[in-house]
């Protein structure tokens, strides 16, 4: 259990506690936690990915501390939909307790079901459609269309003895979606007339004015940028983006090309939505890649993931030129999706380098290639209005975007304290139709890198970035054990610092002088004499060289 900033009093009967552990004051890591009479419900359970201060690691979980003692509590993981930053830690919580059921819809299981599967997990699955309602111990579930950038996605109403909270999950509001699959705006109506205690609400897009375009608006874009693409044409986008898969396959059938999908991800997403009828793949159209360079360059699109920028995607090793297909001139790139906070570097980075190789390249700031999937201002303010929800905490976003959020719920009519802004590991209270913040736990990032999860430290992160920017120092003294006098030394050597190490004769008299101090004022613990060295170096390089480099000193009694 982790540390609380503010303790919460045990909860009381018939009460229903809410805690967001993850997705609050960041894109990604969703999963919130409700509890009543000794029962849990997790809704999602997703990763955030790395940023560039955050060297060497694969993927930030969730921090399970305030569930791990009590799965046994736990009825079920309703999962919303089926993007890695609500289902993508489910395996490493089903590694502390394996039978825990899964509740969401068709393609959201068969994606995670395929990503267990990897682990060596075979979960318990129960899958759910929109208007079914389920009881899962104290909790009765209702679950409700919403449309998103994938397909099958589910806002789920949640009601207890307590009062009932309506969770939307990632959504929209696109009035003709490729699937002809809506926002059930009626069942909202209908939930919002029974009286919504509680409303937990999409943030991602609470800033931007106006309404979210359609998807249908990409097809014709995509269509017209395949037409005029003298050689091969590369769309990245996300792996499980059916909508935007489907909208390549159609453009590039309708302009005479073929489409190999690259990318494991891409490639076994794409395998089960064709194979649950989601994705309508025009006969003849799909090639495999290993057949695909034997396709005329102006016949043929590869679509890939990479969109993000992730150094070991496709797109990044083509702009590096570590991938097999070499893009150079006439060729096209289209980055089919949007910017997650925090990529936009990394993302830069790749469309310099393919443009560099002679690409052209297509993005969301020259060309309408991409729409998203969350909610604009408009429409969350017609869900308030809809609803007239009695309290609000918006969830999945940045911290500005909780704030704008709360404040289209203020302007609709939801008073200012019944409006909460909370970080993960904020506990609210839900009775009788009042919602309180009642506690606060210190909950913090947990770091997937290699094999290793929860191993690695901010202050591993920290040491990682000095030596990734500032180098790295070691000096090596021998020094007489009765005297402290240098017998062998001081040795530096350095990398990512200087190229030529002569650079420290000027600072190894100084070493030597500071360890005759130390000597006389009678220090002889050899790491008492390494803290010398290490002060001694460290203010001659800040001094000279504004660095902070990482200095590690070595002292050994002969």
């Amino acid at each position: 259990m982790p540390n609380p900033t503010f303790a919460p009093q045990p909860l009381k009967p018939d009460t229903l506690r809410v805690i967001p552990i993850g997705g609050l004051g960041e894109i990604g890591r969703n999963m919130t936690v409700f509890e009543i009479n000794g029962k849990l419900l997790i809704v999602d359970c997703g990763v955030l990915f790395p940023e560039e201060t955050q060297p060497g690691v694969d993927l930030i979980l969730p921090d399970f501390s305030l569930v791990r003692d009590r799965l046994k509590d736990v009825v079920g993981i309703v999962l919303t939909h089926g993007h890695e930053d609500h289902i993508g830690a489910v395996p490493y919580l089903l590694r502390l307790k394996n039978d825990i059921p899964l509740i969401g819809s068709g393609l959201t299981l068969a994606l995670v079901e395929a990503k267990l599967k990897e682990h060596r997990i075979k979960p318990y699955t129960f899958q759910v459609e929109e208007g079914q309602i389920e009881q899962m111990g104290p909790f009765e579930l209702e679950f409700v269309a919403v449309n998103h950038s994938i397909p099958d996605a589910l806002a789920v109403a949640i009601k207890t003895v307590a009062g009932v909270v309506l969770h939307t999950g990632d959504f929209k509001m696109d009035q003709l979606p490729l699937d002809n699959r809506i926002t059930d705006l009626r069942a909202f109506a209908r939930l919002g007339e029974a009286g919504v205690d509680l409303f937990l609400v999409d943030s991602t897009n609470a800033d931007v004015p106006g309404f979210t375009p359609s998807e249908r608006t990409i097809g014709p874009v995509l269509d017209s940028v395949i037409a005029r693409a003298p050689r091969r044409v590369i769309v990245a986008s996300f792996s499980s983006h059916v909508h935007r898969v489907q909208q390549v396959l159609d453009a590039a059938h309708a302009n005479g090309r073929r489409v190999a999908l690259l990318g494991r991800s891409m490639v076994r997403n794409m395998g089960i939505a064709e194979e649950l009828g989601y994705l309508k793949v025009p006969e003849g159209v799909l090639v495999d890649f290993k057949k695909a360079g034997d396709i005329p360059d102006d016949k043929i699109v590869y679509m890939s993931t990479g969109s993000q920028g992730e150094p070991m995607a496709v797109l990044s090793r083509m702009a590096n030129l570590e991938h097999q297909i070499e893009v150079g001139p006439g060729d096209t790139v289209i980055l089919a999706s949007s910017l997650i906070p925090g990529n936009e570097n990394a993302v830069y980075r790749v469309i310099n380098g393919l443009t560099k190789l002679g690409a052209t390249v297509v993005h969301k700031g020259n060309a309408k290639v991409h729409v998203s999937g969350h909610a604009a201002a408009g429409e969350l303010l017609y869900c308030y209005n809809i609803l007239k929800p009695k309290n609000v905490m918006p969830v999945h976003g940045e911290y500005r975007h909780l704030v704008a959020n709360a404040q289209l719920a203020i302007e609709t009519g939801v008073p200012v304290e019944n409006t909460i802004l909370a970080d993960d590991g904020t506990v609210i209270d839900l009775k009788d139709g009042v919602a309180r913040v009642v506690g606060q736990y210190d909950l913090g990032f947990v770091y997937v890198d290699g094999n290793s999860v929860g191993e690695i430290t901010d202050d591993d992160l920290k040491d990682r970035r000095v030596l990734g920017e500032e180098g790295f120092i070691s000096i090596i003294v021998v020094i007489e054990a009765g005297t402290g006098r240098i017998v062998v030394g001081p040795e530096i050597h350095a990398k990512g610092f200087a190229e030529d190490e002569s650079v420290f004769d000027k600072v190894k008299p100084k070493i030597a002088a500071a360890l005759a101090d130390a000597a006389q004022n009678g220090t002889r613990d050899t790491h008492a004499l390494q803290q010398v060295v290490r002060r001694t170096v460290g203010r001659w390089v800040n001094t000279s060289y504004r660095r902070r480099p990482m200095i590690v000193p070595v002292v050994i009694e002969a």
